[in-house]
């Protein structure tokens, strides 16, 4: 975080370096909503061949950047941007190194979005999903045809929002079940998890409403049903 009275995000970068990163970096903070001001080099005033950051200086060939999402001491929106946005602005500096990378972005956002492969077109997106490419565009304030590899796209008509989880990185049972509010062996049976491991990008459904399941017996009906449901 930054200080002294300024407002928007900063990248500092290594002499060594160049801007292309720090410059990526910015563009995805700013398409998250965060105003930016500048990617740039600081030396040290003894020694103008060396970083001014110790972080920058000691760190060997590594491509090292300082990321400073806003000001704290900010008399416009900052604060208020840092303190609710924070979580957004972070995953921007991940989907800016998948870029420079050219890897593959998966978000750890959202599991309503579609990450956009080599070949991908809006029409062929829009047939995976049956929707239609216009709906495609308006959710995502896209105004032309062209896509980014790695780029995310919401889909219209899918709402994940408490019913299924997608297993992370570190994630536990425990921490998935106390995250929902329900207990491990809860979610166990709505999965049909019979052990404790998981894997990371596996489909959890968390919602027991969501869940639910009755087996017709002999004699039911719809009205009769089953108290417990």
């Amino acid at each position: 975080m930054n200080a002294r009275g300024g407002d928007g995000a900063e990248v500092i970068y290594a002499l060594r370096g160049t801007d292309v990163l720090p410059n990526l970096i910015l563009e995805n903070i700013k398409e998250e909503g965060q105003n930016v001001r500048s990617a740039y080099t600081r030396r040290l005033p003894s020694n103008p061949s060396k970083d001014y950051y110790f972080m920058l200086r000691n760190t060997g060939s590594t491509n090292a950047q300082i990321v400073e999402y806003g000001f704290l001491d900010s008399t416009k929106d900052d604060v208020d941007q840092l303190k609710n946005n924070w979580k957004n602005y972070a995953e921007a500096v991940v989907k800016a190194i998948a870029e420079y990378l050219n890897i593959p972005y998966n978000s750890m956002n959202d599991n309503n979005t579609y990450i956009v492969k080599s070949g991908d077109t809006l029409w062929s997106i829009a047939k995976k999903y049956n929707v239609t490419v216009n709906d495609l565009k308006e959710i995502n304030n896209l105004t032309n045809n062209l896509l980014k590899v790695g780029m995310n796209l919401k889909i219209p008509g899918i709402d994940s929002e408490n019913n299924v989880y997608i297993v992370k990185p570190g994630d536990t049972l425990y921490s998935i079940a106390k995250k929902y509010n329900i207990s491990v062996d809860k979610l166990k049976e709505i999965n049909s998890i019979t052990s404790n491991i998981l894997s990371i990008g596996q489909n959890l459904i968390t919602n027991l409403n969501y869940a639910k399941e009755y087996i017709v017996k002999a004699g039911d009906t719809l009205f009769m049903g089953n108290n417990e449901y």
